[in-house]
């Protein structure tokens, strides 16, 4: 049996034969448990990044563990041409967590894929054909300024970053782009032809920005006055990263989506995506409309089981909520130690960015080779990730770090 690379020189020759849209690593992980990663060089980080918001029940969760044992010897694959139990049992459960949890009070379907980008297309195409049962010319998109909604062409098509798109021109006709927080902007936009809006009600690669409450209710009346439906991207702000299930949670029902997407941590690691749909939506849809060789893996879906039911706990969430407010209390302490260097804290639960007013790789270089793996957004943000469940003390000795981090940097500015 062929083994794995274990030292980073073995692993950066392999690296020539992969794709250039990836760089090549500077450091490799062989090792996770809880909060921490090791690699390949046997050195030991705190996680802030948790696989981009992925594994918020920490490394090598011993319950997600022990169930991907047991079914990888039961059953790994079968699709639904032969399907298992467990997609079925993760729709219900998804339906009925969502609505104890105050999200979409109209939650009623739900179509599984593999990844956030997947989930987004599906709810893209149900949108349009959606539109189109009600005219043909219903078909236009409206997505938002700094937005990122995956890769694939369609979610690409409704990304805002030129960076991501323009080599790949030209892409899904029918899109347009409002201002996030500018309801008059939209309103420039909509039409009798919008069959849908899309936005994260927490932007991720747009640099951890909540959207204001009050906007994504006008928006959802927009909508409604023009027969569009309304998409929430939760792909990675869902799943308690929020501080409730589903960020739209905090919403009134007068906020609530038509459709909304979860991905990355829905199971702490096994790929999956789900599109959740009202009834509106699934009254259109027809066997065949879309599908997915994967989506719907006994494996994926019976992890996801577990991982709903214990994240989905009232006391869970509120401990997500006291770590969040922990979190933020420590790093409003480095901004004002360093009142020069951090512009803005934001964010929203355990999902935080700190906006600088330099370059942030240097800062999560220097955290790297003091124990502490995170990432930036853009030019200037860094942004923190930690599981949901990551102790208190391991919470602010990453902070700690990140703070010597700063010292080191610009202590003497």
């Amino acid at each position: 049996m062929s083994e794995q690379p274990m030292r980073l020189e073995a692993v950066l020759e392999n690296s020539k034969c992969m794709a250039a849209s990836y760089r090549p690593p500077s450091v490799v992980m062989v090792k996770g448990e809880g909060s921490y990663l090791w690699d390949t060089e046997n050195n030991k980080y705190i996680d802030f990044f948790a696989g981009i918001a992925v594994n918020s029940l920490g490394h090598c969760d011993p319950e997600v563990t022990r169930i991907i044992c047991d079914q990888a010897e039961t059953l790994l694959h079968a699709s639904f041409a032969c399907p298992t139990a467990w997609p079925y049992t993760l729709a219900a459960k998804l339906v009925e967590k969502t609505k104890e949890s105050g999200g979409m009070y109209n939650a009623s379907n739900v179509f599984f894929s593999n990844s956030g980008a997947e989930a987004n297309e599906a709810a893209l195409k149900f949108a349009r054909k959606w539109g189109k049962s009600i005219a043909e010319d219903k078909s236009e998109i409206i997505c938002f300024s700094s937005s990122f909604h995956g890769r694939t062409f369609g979610a690409l098509s409704v990304t805002s970053k030129l960076k991501y798109q323009t080599p790949f021109t030209p892409l899904v006709p029918g899109v347009k782009q409002a201002q996030v927080g500018d309801i008059e902007s939209v309103k420039k936009l909509i039409s009798n032809r919008t069959c849908a809006v899309i936005i994260e009600p927490v932007q991720g690669e747009g640099g951890v920005r909540p959207v204001d409450a009050n906007f994504l209710i006008e928006l959802k009346k927009l909508c409604k006055q023009y027969q569009a439906a309304l998409i929430y991207d939760e792909v990675q702000v869902g799943v308690g990263r929020s501080g409730t299930l589903w960020a739209h949670s905090k919403l009134p029902k007068e906020g609530h989506p038509d459709i909304f997407t979860s991905a990355k941590a829905l199971a702490n690691g096994c790929p999956i995506g789900a599109t959740i749909i009202s009834p509106e939506i699934n009254q259109v849809l027809e066997p065949g409309d879309h599908g997915s060789t994967f989506g719907g893996s006994p494996i994926s879906a019976r992890v996801a089981c577990n991982v709903l039911d214990r994240i989905s706990d009232k006391k869970f969430l509120a401990d997500v909520q006291r770590k969040a407010s922990l979190l933020q209390s420590r790093l409003v302490e480095l901004q004002t130690k360093y009142p020069k260097i951090v512009n803005d804290i934001r964010g929203s639960g355990l999902m935080m960015g700190m906006e600088l007013s330099v370059e942030a790789k240097p800062v999560i270089s220097k955290a790297r080779e003091l124990g502490l793996v995170t990432t930036v957004v853009g030019d200037n943000i860094i942004r923190l990730l930690p599981a949901l469940n990551i102790e208190d003390n391991v919470l602010l000795q990453g902070v700690d770090i990140l703070e010597k981090a700063f010292d080191e940097l610009f202590g003497n500015k």
